[in-house]
């Protein structure tokens, strides 16, 4: 069949498109309008015009008056565009009751994605993800226990089980505010779409909105027209959307859009549609193709949005579904899903809404007289709108005037945000205010730019976007001076059966409410005569989709309800008006004393979840932890932070268990989930406010053996995030088992999508990372143990990147957990930097390492310096302990030496000199003479990467005879491990310098100097200093070989060579070398310290920065 004649059951800018469509087609058009909108624009655009005998939105739902007027005019098709009857299943068995097609499809696909639990089911069932929730209408009560079994960092999207649109939505963080949302959301719902019905899912917090528009025939053939990104909105309402999504790789892409198919084919959809799906916008950031993506509704429809699609496509959607309704196949209309895989630029779409925005994010609607209705031409840009000069709006429907369509043919994105931006300054509209300049605001954020953009951005920016939004609206037009009605009060008079009485008696003595913003009433709370107190609720008010609570001003007695519920009034209009008297009880409410040590039922169940995670609450498992000699991880949380100082965030998780173990269990026994965290103050007596804030963690062996849960996963990266937001330093106590296979409460097969660890990866050289382990640290725990920038482990510490259990798993043997990774192991091989004795020692390290990145001390105290002068003995193969020279060049126990016991022929040490921070690398010639091998050389390149990644100058004691050499040496990969000493200098941007306390030799020397004696802010040395290119005995033998092979006699030989190498000492001494200016001088080692602090006062300031100044610190 082919459409003849098309009745639009809709109005303003949907109903003047499907118009244009239908014209294009040859297709005869009637348009439909209530009697408060018989001026509108849809009704001059159509053939015929009939009016529905009613005022409102509930004209427009009047199936059975619709179906009528169609029949009487001879209409064999009805297009109900969006809203209104777009998704009513029964609306369309009536039409094919009536013998006339529905544009759109079918009745049962309507059931189906009409009822959310039976669309979610049908995701399932297909393998699309969906987020977790319940299933079908849900109580209050049944909201409650979700919410609960999401834990401490619990959010919840209540949503209403019909209809879309952002209707019958509330995002709930706070438990308190479940009783209001649902109430709402229930109220919300029954007024859109006749259904009070809601369920519960997750919120996530920082979710993108990506659609997929599906185009299917009556013949089962189903493509996709490509995706949309829909994620700036407004209290879950879309006001830009993009298509295609500017940053959604093509394997994500093709991962939705398939889901979208086969969503489609499962439900033998017919004509287009709109798939939804939320994409984890953090997950976007860290892992473009893989990130978490939920289904979460079809509108089975077209969309507001449709434009963007149709521009990037080119494709006519609504002339699609004409053709699909009259039968006809994709192949006859020429679609292929070929056609439709690289769209042609980008399209943005701008939603003008009659409205203006306020600090706090609402939206508060406009209305009057439209004095001047200007809109922009030109290439690439198209309006979609119904306005026009000497039109009064209706505050009955919704706010949206107009829609600006920008395309651009280019794949510059940022070149489509300044088209649509220069666009909007063109559209000029006066006699209402709209949000246009709001829109603006939108477009000047970097975050759109960028992709850093989530549906709740708006929410969470609305006060900068307000400040940004009254600021700036450049106008492209000529703004001639016209009389403008404004928000015209004399409208409102036309809206609420008493308002004129209502404005008498408020002229006599009465006090007059009135209504707050643009709306609807849904309800009076109060009857007329009632007494009122202050505060107490009069009425409630829709508004855009949502529902605002109006009290009472003063106390007195209500005389007149300005308006009936349902009517929908503007701004100002008076709603009750109110005797003022006094109201008996009144003042014994407000003289009330409030008694400061109750504890309400509420509180004392806040109360109570926290005690259970206190040890008090545990002594069975407190006396555990004392037969193994150990603290519990509050104790030494306690001792770490401050007094009274921390913060703790999560306290009342639980394991993830709820399908096998009882709420009570788990509330007794996993307490926080096994993982205490918060923020504290550490240090807070020596450093300020700021610099003493620390992130601290601690895995609570008490609990599950501190293996690692969901929760506790959660838990970590919210911290993790928070330290990385707040700059703040991090100290993890790791013990515990690992992954922790009992959890039940969770989606998905291995939970291998866990961010925690890249999270605190990321960490790595933007804040100091201390990892603290005492006991059995195994798997995951040793993962985060490993990412640490320091690593403090007590003498009982068994540390494995797999537990007993994995490595029996992995058939390699039977071991006890004490010999998977003892201490006689990790030291040694240079895993753990510190080693101590308990856990009480660990934290006074744990502390004294922290005190480097705080800040300078003011005050200090230091040995007698003149001490220096001995400290080399003057027989230059006489060695010395370089420990006892760092102790006395720097300030008195200020020392703190890291890897002490790998690599020893290098010493890396924390001192102060005159209480500043300086990191020292030492040759040890204890070792090799001083010789640097191959853990040496990594042991300093990574101390060297850890001082500059936070500005801490670097001193270098050097005394070295150079690299180690030989056949053995080089198994052992030195040329990289050497070259990674230059490498890493070369980087460097910290101040650092240069004593030469004894031998100076070849490229060892070098690598202690940077690359060059010219690197430093100074090379200088002490008068034991000595100088070579290579160790001189072997540079006599090497340059000298035939000279010293010409003497015959072996004595004569000998005494030739001593002299030749007693002349290179003489002529590599301390003096000559700074007598050529290959050194900056040869001191009095007295006098080193004042060099050290006048190259540090010299110095710049490091620069403020927002980020890292190196991308990590190397765990090596």
């Amino acid at each position: 069949m082919s459409i003849k004649k098309l009745l639009i059951a809709n109005r303003g800018e949907i109903a003047v498109r499907i118009a244009g469509a239908a014209a294009e087609l040859g297709i005869e058009t009637v348009a439909i309008y209530s009697d408060d909108d018989s001026a509108s624009l849809h009704t001059r655009k159509t053939d015929h015009r009939v009016g529905l005998g009613k005022n409102g939105v509930a004209a427009y739902l009047d199936g059975a008056t619709i179906i009528n007027i169609a029949s009487e005019q001879g209409c064999d098709a009805i297009h109900p565009g969006y809203g209104f009857l777009a998704e009513n299943a029964n609306f369309v068995r009536q039409c094919d009751v009536a013998g006339i097609v529905f544009v759109g499809p079918d009745a049962e696909v309507l059931d189906l994605f009409g009822d959310k639990a039976k669309a979610r089911t049908l995701a399932e069932q297909c393998g699309v993800p969906v987020i977790e929730g319940t299933s079908g209408a849900t109580t209050l009560a049944g909201v409650k226990d979700f919410y609960t079994s999401l834990g401490s960092d619990a959010a919840v999207m209540i949503k209403a089980l019909a209809g879309g649109g952002g209707r019958g939505m509330r995002a709930v963080e706070c438990f308190e505010d479940l009783d209001e949302a649902y109430v709402r959301c229930q109220s919300e719902a029954q007024q859109a779409f006749g259904n009070g019905d809601v369920f519960v899912e997750r919120l996530i917090r920082r979710a993108r909105h990506i659609e997929v528009q599906i185009v299917a025939d009556s013949h089962g053939h189903i493509i996709h027209i490509g995706e949309r990104e829909c994620s700036i909105q407004r209290r879950n309402q879309k006001i830009i959307e993009l298509a295609p999504c500017p940053d959604l790789s093509s394997v994500l892409r093709e991962k939705i859009t398939g889901a979208a198919v086969q969503l489609a084919k499962q439900a033998n959809y017919k004509n287009i549609g709109t798939f939804e799906f939320l994409v984890d916008a953090d997950h976007m950031q860290t892992d473009v193709d893989n990130a978490y993506f939920a289904f979460i509704e079809a509108n089975p429809r077209v969309q507001v949005e449709h434009t963007v699609t149709e521009e990037v496509m080119d494709i006519d959607l609504v002339q699609t579904q004409l053709r699909i309704a009259s039968n006809q196949s994709l192949s006859d209309i020429g679609l292929a899903q070929n056609q439709f895989l690289a769209p042609r630029g980008y399209a943005l779409q701008a939603r003008i809404n009659m409205e203006v925005m306020t600090k706090d994010g609402e939206a508060r609607p406009t209305g009057g007289v439209i004095s001047a209705y200007e809109m922009p031409s030109g290439r690439g840009i198209r309006v979609d709108g119904f306005g026009y000069a000497g039109y009064r709006t209706s505050p009955s429907f919704d706010s949206l005037l107009a829609k600006l369509i920008v395309h651009s043919a280019s794949d510059d994105f940022a070149a489509l945000l300044a088209k649509a931006y220069r666009v909007l300054s063109e559209v000029r509209i006066s006699g209402l205010e709209t949000n246009i300049a709001y829109l603006q605001a939108l477009l000047h954020r970097e975050e759109l730019a960028s992709g850093k953009i989530y549906t709740r951005f708006i929410d969470e920016h609305c006060a900068a976007l307000f400040k940004s939004a009254t600021e700036q609206r450049e106008k492209y037009y000529v703004d001639t001076a016209v009389a403008s009605s404004g928000n015209d009060s004399m409208a409102v008079l036309a809206h609420g059966t008493s308002a004129s009485v209502a404005e008498d008696l408020a002229a006599d003595g009465m006090h007059s409410v009135t209504a707050p913003l643009q709306g609807t009433i849904v309800e009076f709370s109060v009857d007329v005569g009632a007494e009122i107190s202050v505060g107490q609720q009069l009425a409630v008010m829709d508004s855009m989709k949502m529902e605002h609570v109006i009290t009472s001003p003063i106390s007195g007695i209500v005389r007149v309800l300005g308006v009936a519920p349902g009517e929908a009034i503007y701004e100002g209009h008076n709603i009750v008006v109110i005797e003022p008297a006094e109201v008996a009880g009144v003042e014994e409410v407000a003289e009330e004393a409030v008694d400061l040590d109750y504890i309400r039922p509420d509180l004392a169940e806040v109360l109570e979840r926290h005690y259970f995670g206190m040890d008090e609450a545990r002594p069975a498992a407190v006396a555990k932890r004392r037969k193994t000699h150990q603290r519990t991880a509050r104790e030494n949380i306690a001792d770490i932070c401050d007094e009274d100082s921390f913060v703790e965030y999560g306290p009342l998780a639980i394991a993830a268990q709820r399908r096998r173990r009882s709420m009570e269990d788990l509330i007794r026994n996993t307490p926080a989930d096994g993982m205490v965290t918060g923020v504290g103050s550490v240090n807070g007596d020596v450093f300020g406010e700021r610099e003493s804030q620390c992130v601290v963690m601690s895995y609570d062996y008490m609990v599950l053996a501190g293996t690692q849960g969901k929760l506790n996963h959660t838990k970590k990266d919210r911290m993790f995030e928070l330290a990385e937001k707040q700059k703040l330093p991090v100290i993890l106590l790791t013990e515990g088992g690992g992954g922790r296979p009992g959890d039940t409460d969770a989606t998905g097969v291995a939970g291998l999508d866990c961010l925690a660890f890249a999270y605190f990866a990321k960490l790595s050289g933007l804040v100091p990372t201390i990892g603290i382990n005492s006991g059995r640290c195994f798997a995951g725990n040793a993962a985060l143990l490993g990412c640490c920038d320091v690593i403090i482990a007590t003498k009982n510490s068994s540390i494995g990147m797999g537990g007993p259990a994995m490595i029996e798993g992995g058939g390699l043997g039977v071991y006890t957990p004490d010999e998977v990774g003892p201490m006689s192991i990790q030291v040694p091989n240079g895993v753990v930097d510190i080693a101590v004795e308990d856990e009480a020692e660990a934290v006074l390290m744990a502390k004294k390492y922290l005190s480097y990145f705080q800040g300078p001390l003011d005050n200090w105290e230091c040995a007698d310096q003149r001490l220096l002068r001995t400290a080399i003995p003057e027989n230059r193969l006489r060695v010395y302990d370089i420990r006892a020279v760092i102790e006395n060049l720097a300030d008195t126990d200020s020392i703190l030496e890291i890897r002490k016991d790998y690599g020893i022929g290098m010493i890396t040490s924390f001192v102060r000199i005159e209480g500043r921070p300086v990191g020292v690398v030492a040759n040890n010639p204890k070792h090799l003479g001083g010789a640097i091998d191959g853990p040496g050389a990594d042991k300093a390149s990574r101390f060297m990467q850890l001082c500059d990644a936070f500005d801490i100058p670097i001193l270098f004691l050097c005394d070295t005879p150079g690299f180690m050499v030989g056949p053995e040496i080089e198994k052992t990969a030195v040329v990289r491990r050497f070259g990674r000493m230059f490498v890493t200098a070369a980087s460097m941007t910290v101040p650092f310098f240069t004593v030469i306390l004894r031998k100076g030799y070849g490229l060892g020397a070098q690598a202690m100097a940077g690359g060059s004696f010219m690197s430093p802010l100074f090379t200088i040395t002490w008068p034991t200093g000595e100088f070579g290119g290579m160790g001189l005995e072997g540079a006599v033998k090497l340059g000298f070989r035939k000279e010293l092979e010409a003497i015959e006699d072996l004595d004569e030989r000998n005494n030739k060579y001593l002299e030749m190498v007693a002349a290179s000492y003489e002529r590599g001494k301390a003096t000559n070398m700074a007598s050529f200016l290959e050194i900056d001088d040869a001191i009095d080692p007295k006098d080193t310290r004042r060099w050290i602090m006048s190259a540090l006062k010299s110095a710049p300031k490091p620069h403020p920065r927002e980020g890292k100044k190196r991308n990590h610190v190397d765990t090596w």
